[in-house]
């Protein structure tokens, strides 16, 4: 016969303390004397009792569980921001829920929407334009938006995307190139730092850029634009992309029209995803921290819960990655 599962009432019993006392001491939301706490402990042991997560969380009001909503899993550099909140949570005790919308915002609000009633509090990344965002605050539970915000009282995580690109304009300005092209994303909020931080620096170099707008931040949307951005009239002699992705699928569909990279034409991304050191040529990069990103809003987030002081606004410092698919003009 199948020996009886323990309750918590055999563990009060076995201890000589009421259920109300069991169930505080498992919670952790009372602290009892050493005596009393040493027969609880024993006896749970004895018995082999484990605690109902589902009675825990209607007792405490919590279910110790973080949701978080990613533009596309399929991306290292959201797979890196997984990473790092998820460290962090495991490290509080806490369950990761992943949402996936798929870079698509018709999915996004039923997705949090639903995703909001089984945790504790949020992490999300949108494309839904900041002026349309203002339901997110009605869903009742602590957030904290992955990118800059400037509109509504959500505390926020970034990088410097604006610094980052104009660290990456003006290297390959002093590399000697002087027609700059951007494959950009102009979907994303991010895109328009990026953008900026790229004409901030040409302007005061006296460049004008040329801009490219792609329809996905793939690397098959590079690889669809390579076309377009190498056999015209004229080509750049640089082209920045919007993030790796695209950068690798320009680089390989480069490679198959003849074109050699970084001699005839320079190649540059963001976000450092690890199979960017693996390219032919290895590709040159703007480090956005992704996994510190998520490190530091699952921390940010974990404090609001906890009731804890927490900043309102993080942004992380970008790093330039030099390596071989940009080449020096002025030799």
């Amino acid at each position: 016969m199948k020996k009886p599962v323990p309750t918590i009432r055999d563990v009060a019993a076995g201890a000589g303390v009421s259920t109300a006392t069991v169930s505080k001491f498992v919670n952790g939301t009372q602290r009892f004397s050493p005596a009393v706490e040493e027969a609880v402990t024993r006896v749970i042991a004895q018995l082999g009792y484990r605690s109902n997560p589902l009675a825990r969380s209607m007792i405490s009001g919590r279910t110790q569980s973080i949701g978080l909503s990613v533009l596309d899993v399929a991306n290292p550099h959201f797979s890196s921001v997984v990473k790092g909140a998820n460290r962090v949570a495991q490290a509080h005790g806490y369950n990761l829920l992943l949402v996936d919308t798929e870079e698509n915002p018709d999915r996004e609000r039923p997705l949090l929407e639903a995703l909001s009633r089984r945790v504790d509090g949020m992490i999300v990344t949108s494309r839904i334009a900041e002026s349309e965002m203002g339901w997110m605050l009605d869903l009742g539970k602590p957030l904290v938006f992955l990118g800059c915000l400037a509109q509504h009282e959500i505390p926020w995580v970034a990088g410097d995307d604006r610094r980052g690109a104009a660290m990456l304009t003006r290297h390959l300005v002093t590399l000697g190139h002087k027609h700059i092209a951007y494959l950009g994303f102009s979907k994303s909020r991010r895109d328009e730092e990026r953008l900026a931080g790229i004409r901030d620096c040409m302007s005061a170099m006296g460049l004008e850029l040329t801009v490219f707008d792609g329809s996905a931040p793939s690397a098959q949307e590079g690889e669809r634009m390579s076309s377009s951005i190498l056999l015209g009239a004229t080509h750049p002699d640089a082209l920045i992309c919007y993030n790796d992705l695209m950068a690798m699928g320009f680089m390989k569909a480069a490679q198959t029209l003849g074109f050699r990279v970084p001699e005839e034409i320079s190649v540059a991304g963001f976000d450092n995803i690890d199979f960017a050191n693996y390219t032919s040529p290895p590709l040159t990069t703007v480090d956005l921290q992704s996994e510190r990103m998520g490190a530091a809003a699952m921390e940010q987030l974990l404090a609001q819960i906890d009731v804890k002081p927490a900043t309102h606004s993080t942004i992380i410092e970008p790093q330039l990655v030099l390596r071989h698919s940009t080449a020096n003009r002025n030799v």
